[in-house]
């Protein structure tokens, strides 16, 4: 029985929040361990390298022409310091589903960002989303009711700078194939986190090795998986799967961490992905056509 591609986006969408919050939940686990963010980090891109290899066996040298250098440059120093924020933010013992939840944000910095530097005209609609969506992440935070965790400081921070690196996807997406904007970002990463894991480097245990391998191929894998359905069926249809998530995050941090997320969470979580998805709906409705998606609004 062939799928349609709808149905065949959607079934993507939930296999890669799955593998996603899998991936979270190793990092916490190796964070607990002693490993530190910015190590688990250069680990996921250097073994991603590894599953990419298949790419660059096929295409050669041919993906790396471009020619904004300059700005995928820019980019993987941005998309490096969200990665390294994230990852960090993990592994200070955060609930898994409070993770998920204030990623949700990004797609709304990235909105906001396009309009101020790329001129994208944003209606009353669109601001009244945006304004929905970042009220949710003061429901969640609750500022002066409760404290804040640091590492929902640093989730946040690494939704927003990955805000700014989307907004420079859009720029290089203009000319470039999303191909050799994904090869650059890998090969760029690797050795600017691997810079940054230098100064905290401990060596892995071969158990942790075979950890970090892991999550560098269930990331690269959920992370195409992701990029496959929006290729499939409309991102209208097929976002709304991605707040499974959210469900997965919980389910893994209840079960292996005894997280236990409470109703504000809830709440926030689905006004910030309720802001984020009326953006989405309604460049469809106006526009005509889905925005692009062409990779994961997470700094995974």
């Amino acid at each position: 029985m062939k799928l349609s591609p709808t149905l065949a986006g959607a079934a993507l969408v939930v296999l890669s929040t799955m593998g996603f919050s899998v991936m979270h939940a190793m990092i916490q686990y190796l964070g607990k361990q002693g490993l530190h963010g910015f190590e688990i980090a250069f680990f996921r891109n250097l073994f991603g390298i590894v599953a990419l290899t298949p790419i660059f066996i096929r295409y050669g040298l041919e993906p790396f022409r471009t020619t904004k250098i300059k700005l995928h440059f820019a980019r993987g120093a941005v998309n490096a310091v969200a990665m390294l924020l994230f990852f960090y933010g993990i592994t200070t013992g955060i609930a898994l589903g409070l993770v998920q939840s204030l990623s949700f944000t990004a797609p709304l910095f990235t909105s906001l960002l396009a309009v101020l530097f790329l001129g994208e005209k944003m209606r009353a609609h669109r601001w009244t989303a945006l304004a929905i969506g970042f009220l949710g992440t003061l429901v969640i935070l609750r500022p002066g009711m409760s404290a804040i965790e640091p590492g929902a400081v640093y989730i946040l921070l690494a939704a927003m700078m990955w805000g700014v690196a989307m907004t420079i996807i859009k720029r290089l997406t203009d000319t470039d194939s999303a191909i050799t904007v994904s090869l650059y970002m890998v090969l760029m990463l690797t050795p600017i986190s691997g810079i940054a894991a230098a100064f905290v480097w401990t060596w892995p245990t071969a158990e942790q090795f075979i950890w970090l391998a892991a999550i560098g191929v269930i990331g690269t894998f959920s992370q195409m998986a992701f990029a496959q359905a929006f290729r499939l069926a409309d991102a209208t249809a097929v976002l709304p799967f991605d707040f499974s998530k959210l469900f997965w995050s919980a389910l893994l941090g209840w079960f292996f961490f005894a997280q236990v997320l409470d109703l504000w969470v809830w709440i926030g979580s689905v006004m910030i992905f309720a802001g984020g998805f009326y953006i989405a709906y309604r460049e469809r409705k106006i526009t005509g056509k889905s925005p692009p998606v062409r990779e994961p609004a997470r700094p995974v």
